[in-house]
């Protein structure tokens, strides 16, 4: 394969100027998907994706050698901290790349921008978790903790089932399909089916004009408890592939750990926060609300990583605390020019972008090639269906049930999540993981038409409980 190399200026003498450059491809790309996703009426997330799967699969046939380095994706990261640790070269890629790519990755390494496509994948590798990071903290502002409390019977249950079916469907599914490999990674498949993505649906019910039917409701509070359940079950998962260790003490100790933490967040939470925010009174409104929930933030992704949690899961815990409200010190909060949410909304709008098109680019379509892959992938897109449409049979008969299962399939931005770090902890591989998204890729397409078509069919029934903000925040 001939190496394709980059233009003569990322010859530059400034060492940021490839980064920059290298960074701004990926946002151009992310632009053109989201571009044509809203063309063509589809979740933007999608377009970005699929952009993304798009450059890593003709780019690497053609032999461009940043897209080569980047769709090495983890093992990128391990070659370029190994190389600039002074590891050689030909150890670094033997011990991280397969086999079959290593004189491939070798010439492009020793080659005059080696250096400088190892720095890109870092660059790109960072900007990409940032946005996780706020992506699951977006999650948190969305999500109000006073609603969780009054979202019934019904959510609970198809939240409940909408998280177990899933993991215990998908457990056993790849257990079946992939018996030689460890449990751990029988889990973590299962782990990443009970995830839901509730912005798709939340969606698709706007453009209903169903976001008043009770079945509605039931959705978006079980996709929001799913959220939660999901990210302490991935907690559980994170912790026996990190430990090794499948005994019932290790993983009560992470459950345990999981809980502790998220419930003294939330206790002790709003009591930091008011002390904190009363030693800034001094500062800008703006200042305060984009410079303190920055730190908060970022604070509470440490924390968790610290206590052997998903940085995700801070993100999220920080998200659910902060509010408007805590404000008030600098006056009335519905004068304010700004909120939280469109404080951060530009770091959101350039960082997740690149998540997305970065997890495109991972999938490596060549692997489908592989009859075992193929058959991994159906039956993952199979079992997400299946274990979502179980859990609609936790709602009342008096309910259109298949709507509801049909509400919980999409797995968008949060699967992608799971998935991404799942690939990170070395658990999920390279065909695996394209089967994933391809997973993700399909639920979060055939969502909108398949609820749209139960919704009309089955018909709905007119709420009785007055939300007024139907989980778009507290």
């Amino acid at each position: 394969m001939a190496a394709v190399e980059l233009q003569p200026m990322l010859a530059h003498h400034d060492p940021i100027a490839p980064v920059i450059f290298g960074v701004t491809l990926i946002l151009v790309a992310a632009l053109v998907g989201r571009y044509l996703a809203r063309f063509l009426k589809q979740p933007s997330v999608l377009g970005e994706l699929l952009i993304g799967v798009l450059l890593g699969n003709v780019l690497y046939w053609f032999g461009y050698d940043l897209i080569i380095i980047l769709r090495e994706g983890v093992a990128c990261i391990k070659l370029a901290q190994m190389v600039m640790s002074g590891v050689p070269v030909e150890t670094c890629v033997a011990s991280v790349v397969g086999s079959e790519r290593v004189a491939l990755i070798l010439d492009i390494i020793r080659g005059p921008q080696g250096q400088e496509y190892l720095s890109i994948a870092q660059a790109v590798d960072v900007f990409s978790r940032y946005g996780v990071i706020f992506l699951l903290f977006h999650v948190g502002l969305d999500t109000c903790v006073g609603e969780l409390r009054q979202v019934g019977r019904n959510a609970i249950q198809v939240a409940l089932i909408g998280v177990l079916a899933p993991f215990a469907l998908g457990f056993l599914m790849a257990w079946w399909i992939v018996p030689e490999e460890s449990h751990a990674l029988h889990m973590f498949l299962g782990a990443t089916l009970g995830a839901t993505s509730i912005g798709i649906t939340a969606r698709v019910l706007q453009d209903l004009n169903k976001t008043s039917a009770t079945e509605s409701h039931v959705i978006l509070g079980a996709a929001v408890m799913d959220d939660v359940l999901g990210l302490v079950m991935l907690s559980i998962v994170s912790g026996i592939v990190v430990t090794g260790s499948m005994a019932l003490d290790s993983i009560l100790h992470t459950l345990l750990l999981a809980i502790f933490f998220i419930a003294t967040v939330l206790l002790l939470g709003p009591w930091l926060i008011r002390i904190l925010l009363h030693l800034l009174k001094n500062l800008d409104v703006l200042e305060a609300k984009l410079f303190f929930s920055f730190v908060f933030v970022m604070v509470l992704a440490w924390f968790a990583s610290l206590a052997g949690l998903a940085t995700i899961i801070g993100a999220f815990a920080a998200g659910l605390l902060l509010m408007d409200k805590h404000f008030t010190a600098w006056g009335d909060v519905s004068q304010h020019k700004y909120s939280i949410k469109e404080l951060f909304a530009p770091l959101e709008a350039i960082l997740v972008p690149i998540f997305f098109v970065l997890m495109g680019i991972h999938v490596k379509l060549e692997n489908f090639m592989d009859k075992q892959v193929l058959l991994l992938a159906t039956a993952l897109i199979v079992v997400a269906m299946l274990g979502k449409i179980i859990a609609g049979l936790g709602a009342s008969r008096k309910l259109n049930r298949l709507a509801i299962g049909i509400g919980m399939m999409p797995r968008g931005e949060v699967g992608l999540v799971f998935a991404s770090i799942g690939k990170t902890l070395g658990v999920i591989d390279a065909s695996l993981f394209s089967s994933v998204v391809l997973m993700v890729i399909v639920t979060t397409l055939l969502t909108p038409p398949l609820l749209k078509f139960s919704m009309n069919r089955g018909g709905t029934h007119v709420s009785e409980q007055q939300t007024k903000k139907n989980f778009d925040g507290c």
